[in-house]
């Protein structure tokens, strides 16, 4: 009876460690790529160092590995300065999930930043979908409807898009 019990506590206790799967997503990739990067470079693991390498490589950020950017204060718009709480554990080869679970304690917003979830460009209904959807996918692809009034011209335009996107998608997973 204390074995079943135990095993049922020790499932319990994997299962509650696994649930948030997606937690810190943004965190937790962009700075794994970040340190597999200065791995790859020999980069010197000092926090100075990782911390001019940051500032560099979040120039090139956009989207949702901007805002982290700017949430660590790697960014010349940034209203704080949080980079010491990366740097200084980076350059210890703390592994990235730690770093990003003590970032949460300091900033939550930080682990709540997600990708957006790709789109299947050849199964979705357009004309179905919102306006604001419609001008979430245009945003994403950088282009804009400058005359649209109306849902058809959003429509139609991303239509005549879907072409030019979905051979950029595919030849992306190849």
């Amino acid at each position: 009876m204390r074995t079943a019990l135990s095993c049922l506590g020790l499932l319990w206790a994997l299962s509650v460690r696994a649930a948030p799967a997606a937690e810190c997503e943004v965190c937790k990739e962009y700075l794994h790529r970040f340190y597999q990067s200065l791995l790859e470079r020999n980069i010197d693991f000092t926090p100075a160092a990782i911390e001019r390498e940051l500032i560099n490589t979040c120039r090139d950020a956009t989207g949702k590995e901007n805002r982290l950017c700017y949430y660590l204060g790697a960014t010349s718009d940034a209203a704080t300065k949080i980079l010491s709480e990366v740097t200084r554990p980076m350059s210890a080869h703390v592994p990235v999930s730690k770093i990003c679970d003590k970032l949460k304690k300091i900033d939550l917003q930080i682990c709540e930043l997600k990708y957006d979830k790709e789109l299947n460009l050849n199964s979705m209904d357009v004309a179905k979908m919102k306006v604001a959807d419609l001008k979430k996918i245009l945003d994403r692809w950088g282009e804009a409807c400058v005359a649209c009034l109306e849902k058809t011209d959003y429509v139609q335009l991303v239509k005549e898009l879907i072409p030019k996107y979905a051979v950029k998608s595919q030849k992306a997973d190849l």
